[in-house]
């Protein structure tokens, strides 16, 4: 039998911290969002003054990337060359930049969703939070 690794509470906790340390360093106000590999939610935080929507879209980003393997952006680049059909793509809401997934020897073990600033600012963030797991 396969095994592979998942994400823990204390991981998912220290992206949280560095996610939320980024984006606090820049002065951006923010949604962060993190899930496990199926999708779901394990982590929601709205920065004080972050718009109520962002609370949507930062989830919806996330597990586009989980379910996916791959950055949310890259379906938002596939929309904008005219691939329209993936706008019918079941469970894949948040096609927009900034969902970035958490990749584990080659594994995808969750992801993160930023949602409030510019899409490569959010994506910024998503990494800064990642990357602290020392991956």
């Amino acid at each position: 039998m396969n095994t592979k690794p998942c994400l823990l509470l204390a991981d998912v906790k220290s992206i949280a911290a560095a996610a939320e340390a980024e984006a606090l360093a820049n002065q951006w106000i923010v949604t962060i969002a993190i899930v496990d590999d199926g999708g779901h939610l394990l982590w929601l935080q709205r920065l004080d003054g972050a718009a109520p929507i962002s609370s949507h879209i930062a989830p919806a980003k996330a597990r586009t990337a989980a379910l996916g393997r791959r950055e949310s952006r890259l379906y938002e680049e596939m929309i904008n060359q005219g691939r329209m059909s993936f706008l019918s793509a079941p469970e894949l809401e948040g096609m927009l930049e900034g969902g970035v997934p958490v990749m584990v020897s080659g594994q995808c073990v969750g992801a993160v969703g930023v949602s409030g600033v510019k899409s490569n600012e959010d994506a910024q963030i998503a990494r800064a939070g990642i990357a602290a797991l020392g991956l």
